[in-house]
Order: C-alpha cells, then structure tokens, then sequence
C-alpha cells in the first residue's frame, strides 16, 4: 500500500493544518487576545487536514479510511498515548498530595540568598525533570517566583529567564516527559539510550548556565514558603532513581502515582477519596496531546502513503548535500534546522516532534545517526526553540505572571541559547573525532 513516488502535494494536509493554527492565532494577537496561540486547539485545527488528506488519496475511501485508522493505531502512537496518562495521572496526583508545594518551600529553605537565582533555576530543572512537565513546573513556581523578585529587587525578565530555563532543562531531559516520550516512539530508541546521550549536553549546558547565574547573584533577604514536609518529596526522587535505572516507564509513573498518595495521607492532608479524581484529571490535562497523537498518526500515515514524506526528505536530504558538510554533520544540522522550523509553525515542542518524528527517522538512517542520538537531537532542538518562542505557551504564562511582556524574557532564556551553542559544538567535535579516527 506504500507509494515510495515523491509527491509534494500530499504535503498540502500539513500546510492547512499550520495555516489554521498559525492564522487563527496571529488574528487573536492581532485583537490582543491573551494566550492568542491556543484559542483554536490543535485537534480542532488538524481536522480539516485529515478531510484533504482522505480528499487527496487515490485509494478507496474504504482503504483511505483503513489506513488511517492503521496510522493512528500504530503501536508507538498507542504507546505513546497511554504514557501520555500515566505521566499525568502522577502530576496530578503529586500536584493535589502537596508534592510540587513541599518540593518548592524545601529548596527554598535550603537555598542562601546570594545563590537565589542559581538555585531558583536548580529547583525549576529538579520540578521539571520530576514532573515531566515544563508547563507544570511553571505554573507551579511562577506565583513564588514572582514574589521572590519583588522582594529582592530582581528584574522580572531576568526571573522569569530563570525559571524557563530550569524548565526547559527539565522537559527535554526528563524521561516522562511528552517530549521524551514522543522523541524516543518516533525514533525507536529506549528512553534510558536517550537520557544518556542527552545528559552529555544537557549537563554541561546547565552548569554553564548556574556559574553565570552565580556573577548575577542577588545578595538579598528572601522569606520562604511555609516549612516544608520532606516526605512529600520522595516520590520526586523516587521516580528519577527508578527511572535512571532502567525500569518500565509505566511501572516507574504507577509507583511514583501510589507513592505520592500514600506519602499525602500518611505526612499530609490528603485523602484516599481523592485519587480516582485526581487521576482522570491527570487523563484530561493530556487529552489534547492524546488525540492530537492518534490524528498526526494517522494523517502522517496518509502522507506517507502518497509520497509526502518521501518528497519531504528528499528536499531537505538535497539541501544538505548542497552545502558540501560532512555528511553526518550535514544531516545533523538539516534535523535541527528541521525540528526547530517545525516547532516555531506549531508553538508546541510535543506537537513539533510527532509531526517531523517519521522524516528525522528517514534522515537520521540516511546520515548514519543512531537512533538515540536522534531522539536527542530532535528533542532539544525542539525544547530550545519552545523556550524562546514568544509565543509559545511557557513565555506567555511567564509573561502574564510577571506582568511582562513574553518578548522581555527572550534574552533572558541562558540556557536554550548554550544547549544550543554546545550541542551544534558537539556535532563538529564528533566529526572532527571520526575524522582523525578516520
């Protein structure tokens, strides 16, 4: 059933769906609309796009529809989806058991004044790569954060860089998040493979980012949050040991799940009465990355078929041969350039790597990228540019809580710009390697 024929037409589905998304959104910018990028949810916006794709096939409506279903059922899409719960499933109930509360009062018991923004971006990227969500972490830390700058004398954007920086770190490198989840399905690497390639970057990156934070230190009295319950931390630690070791990542999040309910009603307030509540509006939080999946599934099925995607890599795979690079560093770059043109249509990291996963897949193995390499790569360039968007969802919710325009943090993003920076260093330096080893 597959058409290996390139076709640039059946890419026209893609295009609908951004046109949509992105021409809504700017409209509800140009009306001054709050958080104008997501007035028109995803799903909503990828509908008209799977009627053109079934619309363009030159099967049967029957077998259009069957391959469809076929594509949105694919065994990495489904998957991909029942982490998608789980891992909010945990968020939610670790948020509702006083998880997150604990976690932030602690660090900021623990943390002296002159290292507040460093430690502020520590507790970020601890939240982040726990929760699995920079958005969450954000949410979480924002309220606080903005209090901590008010009183200190900090500038907002330079806060508000802080935290998105210590959620960004969190979000590509954690291994439950949707990113993570997303990069390693469509890759087809093992999540553990991919945390270990990343963390060669990622580390290196946040360190930079703590010793510049370090010669901005603010040495000024800051009142913490009520004392914190160090029991209500563990299952954070928990599921990141676990996690790092190796296990089943949804054994890893049902652990991390009874584990901060029983912790909440054993050291909290918590109640047994609330977990069935707190885990269905776990599912719901995920609901629009959940059915976004199964469509991009299925509609990316339906391109594939009739040659868009092969068309689609050709192109970038003759941009890459024009510039005469190495050809893995070529390739390298071409998916980085990719990832990140994706993700700066879309304005959503997860989004960005579901629908570029298949043509980074087919570049990776025509560059000679191992998969987990590739799972990095697309990840963080995905991530980096999801931290600088100012319109993306982290740069307008830290811009409505700091009273800021989104625009004002963007400079203030330290460590997208070095994961960046040390991550396209990494590909020279991997080339130059080969080479002498040649």
């Amino acid at each position: 059933m597959q058409n290996h024929n390139a076709n640039p037409v059946a890419l026209l589905p893609l295009v609908l769906f951004l046109a949509l998304f992105l021409g809504v959104g700017f409209y509800f910018q140009s009306q001054g609309v709050d958080f104008a990028f997501y007035q028109l949810p995803a799903p909503a916006a990828m509908l008209p796009a799977v009627l053109l794709a079934v619309f363009l096939s030159r099967l049967s409506l029957d077998k259009t529809i069957a391959e469809f279903v076929q594509g949105a059922g694919h065994s990495n899409i489904i998957t991909m989806c029942l982490i998608y719960l789980m891992a909010g499933a945990f968020s939610s109930v670790a948020k509702a058991s006083g998880g997150v509360d604990a976690t932030v009062a602690l660090g900021l018991q623990l943390v002296p004044a002159s290292f507040i923004l460093p430690g502020l971006f520590i507790i970020a990227a601890f939240i982040a790569t726990s929760m699995g969500t920079s958005m969450g972490t954000l949410a979480a830390l924002a309220p606080i954060a903005s209090g901590v700058a008010l009183q200190a004398g900090i500038e907002p954007a330079l806060m508000a860089g802080v935290l998105v920086s210590g959620a960004i770190f969190g979000d590509n490198l954690s291994i439950i998040s949707d990113t993570t989840i997303a990069a390693t399905r469509t890759q087809g690497c093992d999540m553990k493979d991919k945390f270990r390639a990343n963390i060669k970057l990622a580390l290196p990156a946040a360190l930079l980012v703590i010793v510049l934070l370090l010669t901005l230190g603010v040495p000024a009295e800051v009142t913490p949050p009520d004392s914190s319950n160090l029991w209500l931390v563990l299952p954070y630690v928990l599921i990141l040991i676990l996690a790092v070791a190796g296990m089943n990542v949804f054994t890893v999040l049902t652990i991390g799940i009874v584990a901060s309910a029983l912790l909440g009603m054993l050291f909290g307030e918590y109640q047994v009465v609330s977990i069935g509540k707190d885990v269905y509006n776990g599912f719901t939080q995920m609901q629009e990355v959940f059915i976004l999946s199964l469509l991009l599934g299925g509609l990316s099925a339906l391109m594939r078929q009739q040659g868009g995607l092969v068309f689609l890599v050709n192109a970038i795979s003759r941009l890459v041969k024009a510039t005469a690079l190495p050809k893995e560093l070529g390739y390298s770059i071409g998916i980085a350039g990719l990832i990140s043109s994706v993700n700066a249509c879309v304005a959503n990291n997860t989004v960005a790597i579901i629908v570029a996963g298949d043509t980074v897949k087919s570049l990776a193995k025509e560059g000679g990228i191992e998969a987990k390499q590739a799972a990095s790569l697309v990840d963080i360039f995905a991530c980096v540019l999801q931290g600088i968007l100012p319109y993306g969802a982290q740069l307008l919710l830290l811009g409505a809580s700091f009273s800021i325009s989104p625009v004002d943090i963007i400079p203030f993003a330290f460590y997208c710009y070095l994961l960046a920076i040390i991550t396209i260093l990494s590909f020279v330096w991997h080339y130059i390697r080969h080479k002498k080893g040649a």
